[in-house]
């Protein structure tokens, strides 16, 4: 009695371990793994001067909170994962038609920083989202969903190229005033999704050249403004002008700062930038090592927009290629799981959001080095927690819930092979023992 008791304990433990019930690719896991791990070290390196600010040098305060937001997210990823990825496809339009009235809602009425409306503040628990992040997912899921169901109509115009393009341009002009970096690189992950779903090339080619008027347009307003030499005329009448006028000459003078350079010595676009510049200069190859860095005093957003240049400081060159080779190892699997996957709507929902995760750690790195301007986007599953992180850990989540599938199918596939082989095995044993008999 007592060791049926003792067996039904130990099958109960395991069936209660959620290790057992983890699947999903293996290497993903493990480098989300890695990529918290680096953002648990350098954000609590790089938190010194904030922690001085707020809570008198006490920077264990943003250590808990990252370890808590690091639980958090890998509880989401887990739970996301568990889910069959094809109920994301029932909720897609209806989370799609809500994205779009709450994009409109933080355009107007969003809590505004820098000029920008990006966030909205949740009652009852008193945080701030971005609800970029939120349409970004939706997005996604919508657009894989629409690929999926018009494959045999995608080279349409009428039929194929514009059912699935309104939701990307309907989505991207509402984040673009007050946040053109990430309508930029979602419009970007889009177009790149559009292309591997086999719409028409010349439909593409013909939406890059209408979204590049206004992007060459603001660089020629960046060299008007610098010939001309109005810089101080337009930040003194900058205060009295409107959010939308405002965010515009945001744009021109970061576009014109990375252009031509600051002659501004307090300017704050060229000043971060430097700052990350000497960061990544002090680092060298093998870096200072970790917690040793200097610049996380100076630069305004070391634990956020600017950790990649605190990771070059304190890892070195060396550092900096790793966090690059663990974002493309992230990318060449979820490129294999596309490949792997037998239905097009989860093939499509699972490159889709590795393409917007994976643009987007390269376009905050590319700022970290000076080759683009200075952007607001963060570096997915490193920077700072908040709910850019938690949707970071859902988009995961789906990739894996994604991976788990396939690998059941598989699974299922290779016993009923095997069942097969063993089958014929055993039918060719008996036809072996009939000849012999005989």
């Amino acid at each position: 009695m007592s060791q049926v008791a003792d067996i039904s304990f130990s099958d109960l433990a395991k069936s209660a371990n959620p290790l057992k019930k983890t699947k999903g690719d293996k290497v993903i896991w493990a480098l989300v793994g890695l990529l918290v791990l680096v953002s648990l070290l350098v954000v609590y390196s790089a938190t010194g001067s904030l922690a001085y600010k707020m809570y008198k040098g006490n920077t264990e305060v943003y250590l808990f909170k990252q370890i808590v937001f690091i639980g958090i997210g890998f509880c989401v990823i887990y739970f996301a994962h568990l889910v069959n990825y094809t109920i994301y496809s029932r909720i897609a339009k209806v989370l799609f038609l809500l994205s779009i009235p709450l994009l409109i809602y933080t355009l107007f009425f969003g809590v505004t920083l820098n000029e920008g409306s990006r966030w909205i503040k949740l009652p009852i628990i008193n945080m701030t989202m971005q609800t970029s992040d939120l349409a970004k997912l939706a997005l996604f899921m919508y657009l894989a969903r629409l690929l999926s169901r018009k494959q045999n109509q995608i080279k349409s115009f009428k039929k194929g190229f514009l059912p699935v393009m309104i939701p990307v341009a309907a989505t991207c002009m509402l984040i673009a005033p007050a946040n053109l970096s990430t309508a930029l690189l979602l419009g970007s992950s889009c177009m790149l999704l559009l292309f591997i779903g086999r719409v028409s090339t010349k439909h593409l080619l013909m939406t890059i050249g209408l979204a590049a008027i206004p992007v060459v347009m603001l660089v020629t307003a960046a060299m008007v403004k610098h010939k001309s030499g109005d810089g101080e005329e337009v930040a003194a009448t900058q205060e009295k002008s409107s959010r939308l006028t405002a965010r515009v000459t945001t744009w021109i003078s970061r576009v014109e700062n990375f252009m031509y350079g600051s002659k501004e010595v307090n300017a704050d676009n060229s000043y971060q930038a430097n700052q990350a510049s000497i960061a990544i200069a002090n680092g060298e190859f093998f870096g200072l090592g970790p917690g040793n860095s200097t610049q996380r005093n100076f630069l305004p957003q070391a634990y956020n927009d600017f950790i990649y240049s605190i990771i070059m400081e304190e890892y070195g060159l060396v550092g900096g290629a790793f966090i690059i080779f663990i974002y493309l190892a992230f990318l060449y699997r979820s490129i294999r799981l596309y490949k792997r996957c037998p239905y097009a709507f989860g093939a499509f929902l699972a490159l889709g959001l590795s393409f917007t995760l994976v643009l987007q750690a390269m376009a905050n790195m590319a700022v970290n080095v000076g080759l683009f301007p200075v952007t607001g986007v963060t570096l997915p599953l490193v920077s700072m927690g908040g709910s850019s992180f938690l949707f970071t850990c859902l988009s995961i989540g789906i990739i894996l819930s994604v991976a788990r599938n396939v690998e059941q199918l598989e699974g299922k596939r290779e016993r009923s092979e095997a069942a097969a082989r063993k089958k014929e095995a055993a039918e060719e044993e008996e036809v072996e023992e009939e000849l012999e008999e005989a």
